[in-house]
C-alpha cells in the first residue's frame, strides 16, 4: 500500500553568479587571460577597456524592468545543484593539519609555462619600468642563451638597440636593468659568467649563516683556486677547519651552473606567479600579477540598442525577445566583471593574511621562521570559508626576493616542543633530513633512533610521524639507505 508523505529538507544551492566566481577563483593567472578571451568571444556586451561610468551602467536598463521581469525571472533565478561543482572539494581542500591527508595530496596543478623567454618576460611585467626600460629588459631577455647566461657584451646590446629600435641608452643603464632581471626566477639567470651565476644564487641563501659567508668569499675572492681545487690555499686564507671547508664546498657544488638549461629535461617547467612581493627597507609591498587585473567594461553600444528599443513598440513579441536577449548579455557581462573584481579582492585578502601570518619568513627567507599555519587560520582571519582559501592556496604562487613559492608551501601543521611552543612541521622535516644526511652510511638511523634524536632536540614527535615525514621527503627506510 502506497502512502504519500511530506518531507522538509534544506539544500544548499549556488546561484550562477557564485558558480562563475568559484570557477574564476580557482584558475591560476596563466589560464585567466584565456578564460577572459573566451568570455569576450561569446558575449558581445563585454569589451576590453576601462569600465563605464556608474550612471551609464544602470540608467537605461532600469527603464525596461516592468516589461522584462516576466521573461527574465526564470533565467535570473535558475539555481544549480552545489554537488555538481563541489563534489570533490571536501576531500580536495584538506591540507596537513586540517585532518584530511598530507600537504602533497589532492592539490590542484599550478599552471606552468615551458618557455624560458616567456617566463622571464612575465616576471618583467612585475617591475614598474618605463617604456624604454621595458624594451631594454626585453632586449636583455632576448639575448639570454638557452643555459641562462648573457654572454654578449652590454655595449653590443646598446648598439643593437640604437640601430634597430632607435633607442639610445648606455651600458650603465642597461646594467641597471640587468641587475633587476638577475633577481628573477630561476636563481642565477642573466649571469655573464659562471662566477657571477654562482654568486647570484648564493646571495639568495641565508647570508647570516657563516658557511654561506665562506662560500661567498670563496667564489668572490678565490674563484681561481676553487676552480683548480686548491683547497689547502682556500683553507689557509679563510682560516677555517676541514669541516667548515667541506660544508662551504658542499653549498657551492649544490648550486646550478646552468640555471636556464632545460634541454636535459624537456619536462622542466616554470611556475607563473600570481603575486609579486617586494621588500622596501623592511616594508613589504604586495601586488597582483598584472594579468590578474584586466580592464573590462560593459559595451556602450548595447546600452544604445536598449535605448533604441525603448522607443519602439514594447508589445511586439520580436522586440520583447530582443530586449530579453540584450538584457541577458548585459547582466552576464556585469556578472563577469563583478566576478573578476571579487576574484582580485579575494586573492589579495588571502595573500595579505598569509603575509601577516608569516611576516618573519618573508622578511628573512629563513625557513625556521615559518610558523605552523593551516587553512582554518587564514579562513578565520579573512572571515571566509575554508574551501575558498583552499582554492587560492592550492593553485597560486608568489614571487619573492628569495624565489618563487606556491602558496601551499606556507601551510603546515604544528609540532609541540618542550618549551610549549609550536613549530612548523617543515622545520622538523629539515632537521630530519639533516640527521639522515649526516648519519653513518654503513649503519643508517632507524625511525626509532630518529625519533629519539628529535625528542632530544625538544621536538615532541612520534615514530609514526617520523616515518610519515621521511616518506614525504622521498627518503627510503634505513635498510635501503645502507652503503658499503
Amino acid at each position: 500500500m502506497q502512502k504519500l508523505s511530506l518531507n522538509q529538507s534544506i539544500q544548499q544551492r549556488l546561484s550562477p553568479q557564485q558558480i562563475q566566481f568559484i570557477k574564476l577563483l580557482q584558475i591560476p593567472t596563466f589560464e585567466l587571460s584565456a578564460r577572459i578571451e573566451e568570455e569576450l568571444e561569446i558575449n558581445p556586451a563585454l569589451e576590453e577597456g576601462q569600465e563605464m561610468e556608474k550612471e551609464m551602467a544602470d540608467k537605461e536598463r532600469d527603464e525596461f524592468d516592468d516589461e522584462y521581469d516576466d521573461n527574465y525571472d526564470d533565467y535570473n533565478d535558475r539555481d544549480l545543484d552545489i554537488d555538481s561543482y563541489l563534489h570533490d572539494d571536501y576531500s580536495g581542500y584538506k591540507m596537513q593539519g586540517d585532518g584530511g591527508g598530507d600537504e602533497e595530496d589532492h592539490d590542484m596543478p599550478i599552471a606552468t609555462i615551458t618557455s624560458l623567454t616567456e617566463h622571464l618576460v612575465s616576471q618583467l611585467g612585475f617591475l614598474k619600468l618605463s617604456e624604454q626600460e621595458e624594451l631594454i629588459g626585453i632586449q636583455l631577455i632576448g639575448s639570454t642563451e638557452s643555459d641562462g647566461y648573457i654572454r654578449r657584451p652590454l655595449q653590443a646590446i646598446v648598439n643593437d638597440m640604437a640601430f634597430t629600435q632607435g633607442i639610445y641608452t648606455d651600458a650603465e643603464h642597461v646594467e641597471h636593468i640587468l641587475a633587476k632581471i638577475q633577481t628573477f626566477d630561476p636563481a642565477g639567470i642573466g649571469a655573464r659568467d659562471l662566477q657571477e651565476c654562482l654568486l647570484l644564487q648564493l646571495d639568495r641563501k641565508d647570508t647570516t649563516d657563516p658557511i654561506v659567508q665562506y662560500a661567498i668569499r670563496i667564489i668572490e675572492d678565490m674563484f681561481d683556486e676553487f676552480s683548480k681545487k686548491h683547497y689547502d690555499k682556500i683553507q689557509r686564507r679563510l682560516n677555517i677547519d676541514d669541516d667548515q671547508l667541506k660544508a662551504a664546498v658542499k653549498v657551492i657544488t649544490r648550486l646550478n651552473p646552468k640555471p636556464g638549461n632545460i634541454e636535459e629535461d624537456s619536462n622542466v617547467q616554470y611556475l607563473l606567479p600570481d603575486y609579486i612581493l617586494v621588500n622596501n627597507n623592511g616594508k613589504l609591498g604586495l601586488s597582483l600579477n598584472s594579468k590578474n587585473a584586466p580592464e573590462l567594461r560593459v559595451s556602450h553600444s548595447f546600452h544604445e540598442m536598449l535605448d533604441t528599443y525603448d522607443k519602439s513598440d514594447k508589445q511586439n513579441k520580436n522586440i520583447k525577445e530582443t530586449v530579453t536577449f540584450i538584457k541577458q548579455k548585459l547582466d552576464s557581462a556585469k556578472w563577469f566583471i563583478d566576478a573578476i573584481k571579487q576574484r582580485q579582492h579575494t586573492l589579495l585578502r588571502t595573500m595579505q593574511a598569509i603575509l601577516d601570518y608569516q611576516k618573519e619568513f618573508f622578511l628573512t627567507g629563513d625557513e625556521t621562521k615559518l610558523k605552523p599555519m593551516i587553512l582554518k587560520d587564514i579562513a578565520t582571519t579573512i572571515e571566509m570559508d575554508i574551501s575558498t582559501v583552499s582554492r587560492v592556496a592550492s593553485s597560486k604562487a608568489v614571487q619573492t626576493e628569495f624565489g618563487l613559492y606556491p602558496l601551499k608551501y606556507f601551510f603546515s601543521e604544528g609540532i609541540a616542543t618542550d618549551s610549549g611552543e609550536d613549530v612548523s612541521s617543515r622545520e622538523v622535516k629539515n632537521i630530519l633530513k639533516e640527521l639522515i644526511d649526516n648519519e653513518p652510511k654503513k649503519n643508517p638511523l632507524s625511525d626509532d633512533k630518529l625519533e629519539k634524536f628529535l625528542n632530544e632536540k625538544g621536538y615532541n614527535i612520534a615514530r609514526r610521524t617520523v616515518a610519515k615525514y621521511r616518506e614525504q621527503l622521498n627518503i627510503p627506510v634505513a635498510r635501503l639507505r645502507k652503503q658499503l
